[in-house]
């Protein structure tokens, strides 16, 4: 058949339709087969298509457009004449003219042609708030593509360039001009991206759909604090990893869920899932909304493990490279407004699970220690949870566990 059409894939049950984010190559331009031509947004991730074969492109698709699984965003017409992965061989009667050798590219133009580059979604975020014009950066990507890395790169070479010296500048002569308004009431509307719009609805289903309340605790982090910087070189030379306090409340998390199953379950109709395992999903934000991967197992993996898992998944988050398998499950789920310095808060709960751990930033305030005043390192802890299967005292209860095992790290340790 010499044209192919190209369809939205399957990609997965929930997933019924998809937003058609980008063209990665102009319309009737010659692809090669398994070349990305262009970016879809789904509901959790973004993903590239690919040419199922070689020839020349016809967009159908716009970009902006809201699309259903099935529906046909592209044709290639592989009869096409200089189709990439063409083979088929001169004329034996004509003979081959010679022509004098190429000259080799120049390190300028070699640049300049990587700098037409395409860039990531991460990438293209970067450099708009960064300032860096794309045609600026020399992607290293497939097809010099301009990727994270690239972009950042580019953002810290311009952060460190040094400001041009200009002469002083000569006093002109006064000249009478019309004067500027001190203000703009310009708007600017734009479309809610697919996963913005996921995050609403759901945000807004967990709110009306549970029965949410979030009880608060505060846990002294002198020892955990003391324990890292005993062992943070250790650690950092057997496992090439730091260890953070993610890891450890995560493992804290994870041993007091099994101890307590309530917390651990999820309401299905008039039925209770419990399980005997502890999948916990991690808020990560990203360029385009929070992502909550789940870090599975937990129970069963070491500090280490969980550390270099964690650091694997932000890198896909960020990247947008998170496969739906990875987006999906969980039983609990722990946030860290803390990083971007939250005091306190009241995490949602991420359906359909039944509670949500909010940690927060670390403030040295004063505390009563064995009768006297003492400066320590203090942190909010914040458990939102659903009141239909877990009751006030067992939501205090699992977050009193989980503070005495991170004020007593050594007892976590030996899972006393």
């Amino acid at each position: 058949m010499p044209v192919i059409e190209l369809k939205i894939p399957n990609l997965g049950e929930s997933i019924s339709s998809v937003t058609f984010s980008k063209w990665l190559k102009p319309d009737g331009s010659i692809v090669s087969m398994d070349e990305p031509l262009c970016e879809i947004e789904t509901e959790k991730a973004n993903q590239e298509l690919s040419a199922d074969s070689a020839g020349k492109l016809t967009w159908v698709a716009k970009e902006g457009e809201d699309l259903p699984v099935g529906a046909l965003f592209a044709k290639i017409d592989t009869d096409a004449s200089g189709s990439a992965g063409s083979s088929t061989p001169a004329p034996a009667a004509e003979t081959p003219k010679t022509e004098p050798a190429p000259k080799a590219v120049e390190p300028a133009t070699q640049q300049a042609n990587y700098a037409t580059g395409t860039p990531s979604p991460a990438a293209a975020k970067i450099l708009a708030e960064g300032g860096v014009e794309p045609a600026a950066v020399a992607g290293t990507g497939r097809d010099g593509r301009i990727t994270k890395d690239d972009a950042q790169k580019a953002v810290e070479n311009k952060a460190a360039a040094p400001a041009p010296q200009t002469p002083a500048p000569v006093a002109p002569a006064p000249v009478a001009s019309a004067p500027q308004a001190a203000f703009s009431r310009t708007d600017n509307r734009q479309k809610m991206t697919r996963m913005r719009r996921t995050i609403a609805k759901r945000l807004v289903s967990a709110k009306n759909n549970t029965a949410m309340l979030t009880t608060f605790n505060e846990v002294d982090m002198s020892a955990l604090m003391a324990l890292r910087e005993k062992y943070q070189d250790a650690f950092v030379k057997k496992y090439g990893i730091k260890l953070g306090f993610m890891s450890v409340f995560a493992k804290a998390c994870a041993k007091v869920l099994l101890e307590m199953p309530e917390v651990n379950a999820f309401i299905d109709g008039d039925d209770v899932i419990y399980h005997d395992y502890a999948d916990i999903s991690v808020a990560i934000s990203t360029p385009t909304g929070l992502v909550v991967p789940p870090i599975r197992n937990v129970e069963s993996l070491n500090f280490a493990e969980v550390e270099l898992k964690l650091k694997e998944l932000a890198g896909k988050a960020r990247d947008g490279k998170l496969s739906l398998e990875e987006m999906s499950g969980g039983t609990f789920t722990i946030t860290n407004g803390g990083v971007f310095g939250s005091l306190m808060s009241t995490p949602i709960i991420n359906e359909p699970q039944s509670a949500i751990l909010g940690m927060h930033a670390i403030k040295e305030r004063p505390i009563a220690v064995d009768g006297q005043v003492a400066i320590r390192p203090m942190m909010y802890l914040a458990l939102s949870y659903d009141h239909r299967i877990i009751d006030g005292s067992t939501s205090v209860t699992f977050l009193v566990k989980v503070k005495n095992l991170i004020e007593d790290p050594i007892s976590l340790l030996m899972d006393l």
